[in-house]
């Protein structure tokens, strides 16, 4: 049974995506800072027939996040696809305007999105190559695409998720004939907060597609 290890998964987009992927056959392992919200998740899963479990984790302790993924190993095996959408507490509380921004604002926005993101491929990249098969899905909000996008506000997070863009895409070029897909998905909704276009459920079956589909780096997620 292949496996999508979810990193950032949460109530919303995360159990979506787990659930669109779960019914077409595979085990979910989520990774999220709290347990006891990972283990919730994972019974609602199986309680649908998912084979899930949740394995908890900081992606802005690399060291945690590298553990979750050798227990993700011992548990499931080879991790087959790799979603990567890692969502701030709130955004009010990280969000700095250009003229605010510092080197110690920014870095912890560079952690959070950068790190953490380079951090989880790096767990599941090597075995994919040597298999020459995987996939790496990397979510972040409009902005990475489109910088003018949102208010000024969203400055250093624009910044941090147009770094991990970037890595991204840079990191298409050296997979290319491999066998191993990696796209960026750039959400321009607030999930949740509008029509059934804005629901998680919604966005998630786009992954599904990607996935499938296997074409193109970049695939907005846009509903203005």
């Amino acid at each position: 049974m292949p496996t999508i290890a979810i990193v950032g998964a949460g109530s919303g987009l995360g159990l979506s995506i787990a659930r669109v992927f779960g019914r077409n056959g595979f085990s979910v392992a989520l990774v999220a800072r709290t347990q006891k919200t990972l283990d919730g998740l994972a019974a609602e899963l199986r309680e649908a027939g998912i084979e899930a479990a949740g394995f908890a984790a900081d992606v802005t302790d690399r060291p945690s996040l590298v553990a979750a993924f050798a227990r993700i190993k011992e548990r499931f095996g080879q991790v087959d696809v790799l979603e990567y959408s890692p969502a701030p507490k709130t955004f009010t509380d990280s969000m700095i305007a250009p003229l605010d921004a510092t080197v110690e604002n920014l870095q912890p926005e560079l952690d959070y999105y950068l790190y953490g993101g380079l951090t989880a491929a790096k767990q599941v990249l090597p075995e994919m190559l040597e298999r020459g098969a995987g996939t790496l899905l990397f979510t972040t909000g409009g902005s990475s695409l489109e910088v003018l996008a949102g208010p000024p506000e969203f400055g250093n997070i624009a910044v941090a998720t147009a770094a991990l863009r970037a890595y991204v895409l840079k990191l298409t070029q050296v997979l290319a004939g491999t066998g191993v897909y990696a796209a960026h998905v750039p959400i321009f909704a607030r999930i949740g907060s509008g029509g059934p276009e804005t629901r998680a459920d919604t966005i998630a079956e786009l992954y599904w597609d990607v996935y499938t589909k296997r074409e193109g780096i970049e695939h907005p997620y846009d509903i203005r």
